[in-house]
Order: C-alpha cells, then sequence, then structure tokens
C-alpha cells in the first residue's frame, strides 16, 4: 500500500512543477476518457469522468488492462487471470437548450495476453507483490465467477461486443468559469452475459457533473454518481447492488496546445457480500495522462493504477482520439 501512496505523491509533484511552465490556452476537453475495466464490473456501466459543459464530438479509443484475482470463499470463487483489449466509440451530439445526447458503443478482446513476462520482470525488479500470478503459467487465460459452486460466468477468448449505453447531459449552470450539469445512462443488453461481456440486464445511472476554471491554464472537474445495475443473468442469476462512485481531475496546459491530467477515481461493489477482499472493498484508481490538441481534434494517452489492490485491473493504458466538428 506505501508504494501505491509514494506513487501517488510522485505524481502530484509531477503536476505541481510542471504547471510552473504552462501557456494561455482558451479550452478544456474534460477528464481522460477511462472507465474502470475490472472483468466482473465491467458489464455494469462503469462511469466515465466527464466534463459539465456540452459538446459535438466523436471518438474512438483503445484501452488495454490485466487483471489477476484468484481468491475464494465458501460461497464465491472469483478467479481472473486474463487482459482485456477495448475499442470503444463514442459520439455526442448537442442539442438546443444545453442538452447533448450520447451513445457508446464498445468491443472487448479477452485474451490470456503478453504482459507476464513484462509485468514479472517489474515486479521482481523492484520488489513489488505479483498477487501470486507466478505461481500460473505465464500468459494463461481464466475467467470464471462461481456461487455456491455453481457456475455464474466463464469466459472465453473472444472478441465481441459489449453493453451499447445511451446517455443524455442536461446543462443547468454555464456562468464564467463554472458549469453543472445533470446526466443520466441507460445501458441496454447487448453483450453476451454467460461469458462475461454483459449482465443480461437493463442498468440505468445518474450523476452530477461539475468544472470550476482556477486559472486561465487549469481546469478542475468533479463527478459525483450513482449506478442501479439490473441482475446479472449468467448461468446463475445474481442480485447486483447499486453502486456509488466519485471522482476528479485537474488538467492544466504545460505549453500552447498540449495538456496534462491527474484524475482520481472511487467507486463501492457492484456484487453482494462475497467474503473476497478484491471484490467487496472499494475501488480506487489513480491516472495520469497528457492531451495533445490540434485545432478540432485532440489526442490523450494515460496510464491507470489500482491503488486499493481490489476492483480494479492492476493496470490500465488508453489512447483516444477526438473530432469534435
Amino acid at each position: 500500500m506505501s508504494i501505491k501512496y509514494n506513487i501517488q505523491n510522485i505524481f502530484w509533484f509531477i503536476l505541481l512543477f510542471l504547471s510552473f511552465f504552462t501557456s494561455k490556452v482558451f479550452s478544456f476537453d474534460g477528464p481522460l476518457q477511462i472507465k474502470n475495466q475490472y472483468p466482473i464490473f465491467l458489464h455494469v456501466c462503469p462511469p466515465y469522468l466527464e466534463k459539465a459543459s456540452t459538446e459535438d464530438s466523436l471518438s474512438f479509443s483503445l484501452s488495454h488492462s490485466s487483471t489477476y484475482t484468484l481468491q475464494g470463499s465458501d460461497n464465491w470463487a472469483v478467479n481472473l487471470d486474463m487482459e482485456i483489449t477495448e475499442v470503444s466509440f463514442r459520439y455526442k451530439r448537442t442539442l438546443k437548450r444545453g442538452i447533448e445526447l450520447g451513445i457508446d458503443i464498445p468491443l472487448f478482446v479477452f485474451s490470456k495476453g503478453f504482459m507476464d513476462d513484462f509485468l514479472e520482470v517489474y515486479h521482481n525488479t523492484f520488489g513489488f507483490p505479483d498477487y501470486g500470478r507466478s505461481k500460473r503459467p505465464s500468459n494463461s487465460f481464466l475467467y470464471e465467477v462461481r456461487k455456491n459452486g455453481g457456475l455464474v460466468i466463464k469466459g472465453e477468448e473472444q472478441i465481441n461486443i459489449g453493453d451499447i449505453r445511451f446517455a443524455i447531459k442536461k446543462s443547468l449552470i454555464s456562468v464564467g468559469e463554472f458549469g453543472w450539469s445533470i446526466k443520466g445512462e441507460l445501458e441496454l443488453p447487448t453483450g453476451d452475459v454467460k461469458k462475461g461481456f454483459g449482465n443480461g440486464s437493463i442498468d440505468v445511472g445518474v450523476s452530477m457533473l461539475f468544472n470550476k476554471s482556477i486559472s486561465e491554464d487549469t481546469m478542475v472537474y468533479w463527478n459525483f454518481g450513482m449506478v442501479f445495475p439490473g441482475d446479472l443473468r449468467g448461468y446463475k442469476r445474481v442480485d447486483l447492488r447499486s453502486f456509488f462512485y466519485g471522482g476528479g481531475a485537474v488538467e492544466t496546459w504545460i505549453r500552447k496546445e498540449f495538456s496534462i491530467i491527474l484524475q482520481f477515481y472511487g467507486q463501492s461493489s457492484v456484487y453482494p457480500e462475497t467474503g473476497i477482499s478484491s471484490v467487496d472493498r472499494p475501488a480506487f484508481l489513480l491516472s495520469i495522462g497528457s492531451r495533445y490538441y490540434s485545432g478540432n481534434r485532440s489526442f490523450e494517452v494515460s496510464l491507470t493504477e489500482d491503488l486499493n489492490t481490489s476492483g480494479a485491473p492492476d493496470f490500465i493504458l488508453n489512447f483516444t482520439y477526438k473530432i469534435r466538428p
């Protein structure tokens, strides 16, 4: 845990140091476009952090994460040794009176991946724990969830579409340097449930979005919300819990057309009490990234780290390309 907090302190120091070299700019593109890719939370409308202001945009994101959780209790077994690559398409359209409509279409690749050898060297070099990863064959695939001995999810190495999400955002206040919006989301059960690409139910989310300019070069964002997932309708039915989430981000410019973003996100657990610490405890993710602006286009890259060793992948690497008409 101390290593995680040291990393966090380093990120804050970098942000503070670079902020002394900012230059004047005129617009901000919001928090990093990443979401929690923990496999058993991935199909319950995992939130993105967003800015309060509305926009017209088309974006494509490529995310890759690695997860290792092999834990059990008297009633549950959660076995995850896998990597996930996600290609997502997001479209947003602003209507009159400050209303924004959006759609998010994800495509997932579940695989054994290629990162295990690198992670082994990384853990050994710096003395970080590997959570028992070295006890399994390198680059092997396992995705299985059981309740009371009965199978709930049995993932396979394949490419498949996930649950498609629709969103509506309404700007409530946009005065000078401050913005406040409310957002609603509806996720449809389009993913294969038994293989872990969806939950087979409709999920609903609602959130409050805020942003505030603290200088001409720095913007801060806050999001707070709640998701009401439907039941997981896998091989065995599971009643999922509504969960709270919140997060914030700071975007600051270090030169013309180039900014850095530091972002924090936390959420409560989605599953009922399992007796498995990696599932029951809250998830906390810390992300650091950069964004390059070129006219009406932007390109961002980020790295996300799991701070609490629960409810999140070991890491998430994300690339996003956005076009604004």
